[in-house]
Order: structure tokens, then sequence, then C-alpha cells
């Protein structure tokens, strides 16, 4: 779209609260402030930090509404640089900032050897995923094979081919592309057809009574969040809810793998394991599911409905559950149920590729933070709170789903932006002011406080993060 056609943040969030069914005339309490230094890029990130913070905080404020109908109705205010901040993922723990990638994750260039030139990026921070991309490149597996034999051995693959083999294998790599080879791989067709967060009404059930809100509870205050997610977006979400004030707990496998960003994201969680390659990890879940007002997850699609745990058994076992799911791609069309992140997503779908052409740079340039792991998160949260409202109002039980790839399509949407050649590499501000410092089970934790500020009751988690399995696989 032309950059004078572009959406204000503001406009942007009326179009997707509408789309959401949640009243108007709620959007008249936000306010979208400031401008943020330091994140620049040619599309619109910071905006969509504000906008999609904004949208799930302007729900907890609605929740608040249909529980409390004598309150003032809260207005919420979302800072730029605040948010920009936040969707940066930046804490340290005891002092040091871990590094967010393993040695072969990034960017690599490719098929020079075999006349093919092109990019390719894999995602290589669990071992399981470094391991298969080294064996299809035919390189010894383990954590001692420097990248520069991934460097070698890329040389005799084409990009699309090997991106083709590693999706074969349910490995998370994608080759770059333009926008336009995006669009035509028919992928993006089917996302155009689907709402960038997708409320579907699963089946019939009464509506669920909730729990008294006691004054100078949080919008959110003994709402149960069973959240099933490891890698940033679902985490977010959860983490979202917490901090206006539900009871989230954190379900992980003892034998799956996690990323050093657990110990953020895991701010006002409870945090339990659950084997569900079992009898007993299985039946204890579906007891959690029975006491839950929603389900957040992640999976690879179709792997927990494996175990017994689809959309539709899950509303069986909890009629009037809202479930909700994020994807990479999504569950239908050409790249319905890849595996991928937010790096992966930004690198198939062209959004590297333009990124580095209005930098006039040739290798694909990532934006300056995830931005579709967080958008997707707080989005996701958004939807979760209008599934519950209408959960409220109108019974029934309710699937909530976002991909990554609809939220990426969705920035494009927002426009782009003219950046002056010598704004690229504009300082950050000192992120101090925006920092909390707490304990936790993984080391004193200095992170971003959350950055949707509402009037009366702040945002903010009761919790102190703690390590998978600190708690019972129970609610209290």
């Amino acid at each position: 779209m032309p950059i004078d056609d572009c959406p204000t943040p503001a406009a942007a969030l009326g179009a997707l609260w509408r789309a959401q069914g949640l009243n108007k005339e709620a959007l008249a309490r936000i306010a979208f402030t400031g401008a943020a230094a330091g994140f620049t890029s040619s599309l619109r990130v910071v905006e969509a930090a504000q906008v999609s913070a904004g949208a799930a905080a302007l729900a907890a404020t609605e929740i608040e509404r249909w529980r409390a109908p004598g309150r003032l109705a809260q207005s919420v205010t979302v800072d730029a640089q605040h948010a920009a901040f936040e969707t940066s993922g930046y804490f340290t723990l005891d002092g040091v900032q871990p590094d967010a990638w393993a040695p072969i994750s990034g960017l690599y260039a490719c098929g020079q050897a075999a006349g093919a030139p092109g990019w390719v990026r894999i995602h290589a921070n669990f071992d399981h995923h470094r391991d298969g991309a080294l064996a299809l490149l035919g390189l010894p597996t383990g954590p001692g094979t420097p990248r520069a034999a991934v460097e070698q051995a890329l040389a005799q693959w084409n990009a699309e081919d090997f991106e083709a083999r590693a999706a074969a294998r349910g490995l998370p790599i994608a080759a770059a592309r333009s926008a336009a080879q995006w669009q035509a791989l028919g992928h993006e067709a089917v996302l155009a057809q689907q709402p960038l967060v997708a409320i579907t009404r699963l089946g019939d059930a009464p509506s669920l009574p909730w729990p008294a809100l006691a004054e100078g509870d949080k919008p959110l205050a003994g709402l149960r969040v069973l959240d099933l997610t490891r890698i940033i977006a679902g985490p977010v979400a959860g983490r979202t809810l917490a901090a206006h004030g539900a009871d989230v707990m954190l379900v992980n496998g003892p034998h799956l793998p996690n990323i050093e960003a657990i110990a953020d994201t895991s701010r006002g969680k409870r945090s339990a394991t659950l084997d569900l390659r079992g009898d007993s990890g299985r039946q204890a879940l579906s007891e959690l599911v029975a006491q839950s007002q929603v389900f957040l997850q992640a999976y690879r699609p179709g792997a927990l409905a494996a175990k017994g745990f689809s959309a539709g058994e899950l509303a069986r076992l909890r009629p009037g559950l809202v479930v909700a799911e994020l994807s990479a791609y999504g569950w239908q069309g050409p790249w319905g149920g890849r595996p991928g992140f937010d790096s992966l997503v930004q690198t198939a779908t062209g959004v590297q590729a333009d990124e580095a052409l209005a930098r006039g740079q040739a290798a694909p340039r990532a934006l300056p933070m995830q931005i579709l792991d967080y958008s997707a998160g707080f989005l996701l949260a958004c939807g979760i709170q209008a599934a519950l409202l209408r959960q409220a109002r109108e019974g029934g039980s309710w699937q909530v789903r976002v991909t990554l790839a609809g939220v990426a399509r969705w920035l494009r949407g927002l426009g782009a932006v003219e950046v002056p050649d010598g704004d690229w590499d504009q300082p950050k501000p000192d992120i101090a002011p925006y920092l909390e410092t707490s304990a936790s089970g993984f080391g004193a934790l200095r992170a971003v406080r959350h950055c949707a500020v509402l009037s009366r009751s702040a945002p903010g988690w009761q919790r102190l993060s703690v390590p998978p399995g600190s708690d019972a696989p129970r609610w209290d």
C-alpha cells in the first residue's frame, strides 16, 4: 500500500478489534504515545508492537467491565519505546545476557558451487534440530561441527532444494525469497482467506461461571490458563494474560528442551511438568483441563490430537473451554503444518529480502526484533479474551487461532517506511528505565516490564519465574 495510505495505530487496532466482535466504544479508552529510537525498519514494527499489546490490554479492561459492571472502565496507554524494548526480548540472568542463538543457527549463503546462489536460514537452537540439519548436509552430528563446515557444505545445495528436503524431515529451515516469490507459492492466498485472529465456535456449552472479582483484583484474576507452549509467541500470550491477573500454569514435558528465554517468559506462571507419552500424564492433564477456562498450545499441528487432546476432545473434557492454538504457517494450504519460527517466517515470506532491499544490501536482513513472535503472542492473548467474552455472553466452546505467517501478512499491511540513509543504525536509548529486577529460579532476573499500562490495575507478575517442574500439576 502507498505510504500515505498506511493506517495509524488507532485505525489498525480498530480494524482487528471490530473483526473480533469487540465493543467499538472501548477504542476511545486507548492511547498510543511517544516514538521509538534504535529499532529502525522498512516496516512498521514498533506500531505493530503497540497495536498488538494494546489490543490485549484493552480486551482485559472489557473483561473487567463484564465481571464488575459498576467499576469505572480503565484506560490503556502503550508507549512506543517501551513496546519496542519489550519485543526485543532483552533480559539478563545474574547480570549476563544469554546468547539467543546456537552456534550454527542463522543465515547462510548457498548454491555457489551448484551455480544457483541463494540463501537459507537454519534454526538449530535445539540439539535435535541441529543434528537433523547436520545429518542432511552429511556432516558429523553434535556440537563439535563448526559453522565453517556448514557454510562449505551448503555451497553445494540449491536453497529451495535444501528447504524441501529439510521440510520432509520436519526440520525448521527456510530458503530466502522475495515477497513475489512467496506469493507465487500459493500459501499467501490461503492466508488471505483467514482472519488474523480466527475465533470459531467448537460446539454448544453453557456459560461458565466466573470467580468473583474482589476490589483491587486485576481484570483476569481467578481465570485459569493452561499454557503448553515453549518458544516465544505462545509463552508471550500466557505471560500477557498473567500480567493482567490470570492464573497461568506452564506445562512442560520433562523430556522436552527449552530455550534460555523461558526465564523471561515464565514470569507470573506456575511451572509444572507432565509426560504425555504415558497414561498417567494424559490423565493428569485431563483433570487440569476440566478445571480450566483456557487451553493454550503451540505444538506441531496434529501432535496433541494424536495424544487425545484435539480441540474437539478438549471441548468435550471441559464444555465451555477456550482452546487457543498457534502455528508458524497455519493448518491448511501448501505450507500448512510446516515447522517454523519467527526468523524463518521472516525469511520465507520475503520480509527479510525487503528489509535488505530497503537498506541496499544483498543478504537478507532480519527485522530489529522478533516482532512476529511478540505480536502473535499479544494478538492471541487478545483473541482468547474475546472468546472468553463470547463464552460468557453466548455459551459455547471456542477455538482461537493465530499464525506467524498471518502476522507477517498483517505487518506488511501496516505499510512501508521510508528511512533516510543515515537513520538505519540509529542507537538505542538506555533500556534501564523500562526494566524490573526480581529473584527467579534461574537466577537474578532483570527484564522489561509489560508495556501496556492500565490506568488503575498496573500490569505485572505476582509469581516469580521458576524452572519446569517447580510446581505440582494441580490447581490449588
